[in-house]
């Protein structure tokens, strides 16, 4: 059963807090867990303990978000998107999961996305679909990936290319 706290106790608490003005239809979320104004989690989305989901956020149905994430403001996850524990998302950083777009494609191919324990993605980065970001490895602000980043380097760019 989910217990809820008020706005300013989710500061100071381990219980899950989820503001008023959001729209969370999951049941899957873990304890700790606090989620912002403004942010809309479909119910299929699984959302795990000790997160910050930061305000005007949106969470697609076949997401997965690992314990003690923090998604900062602007941020859409769509469907594939997996966020595994001690990930930090940047304000707008934008994922895709659809190489092809056009506007009522029944016959979309979605790719998934997966963001591997530890890593770090700046703000306005831009994640290609199909990419899998690498443990400890940190994506500098606006990069664009375009390919997999291996564990525990930096890339910056457009395209990103490893730094560090």
């Amino acid at each position: 059963m989910m217990r809820l706290i008020t706005c300013e106790a989710a500061k100071h608490s381990s219980a899950m807090y989820i503001h008023p003005n959001s729209d969370v239809q999951t049941k899957q979320v873990g304890e700790g867990t606090r989620i912002w104004q403004y942010v809309v989690v479909l119910p299929g989305a699984v959302i795990g303990r000790d997160g910050n989901i930061c305000s005007h956020c949106f969470i697609e149905n076949k997401v997965v978000v690992g314990d003690r994430v923090t998604v900062k403001c602007g941020v859409q996850l769509w469907d594939g998107v997996t966020l595994e524990d001690d990930v930090f998302v940047g304000p707008n950083v934008t994922f895709t999961n659809d190489l092809e777009p056009r506007s009522r494609n029944a016959a979309a191919k979605l790719l998934p996305t997966l963001v591997k324990k530890g890593a770090s993605i700046g703000a306005n980065a831009t994640i290609l679909p199909g990419i899998t970001i690498g443990e400890g490895a940190m994506v500098g602000a606006g990069s664009v990936v375009t390919k997999d980043v291996p564990p525990g380097v930096t890339v910056v760019g457009n395209p990103a290319r490893i730094i560090a």
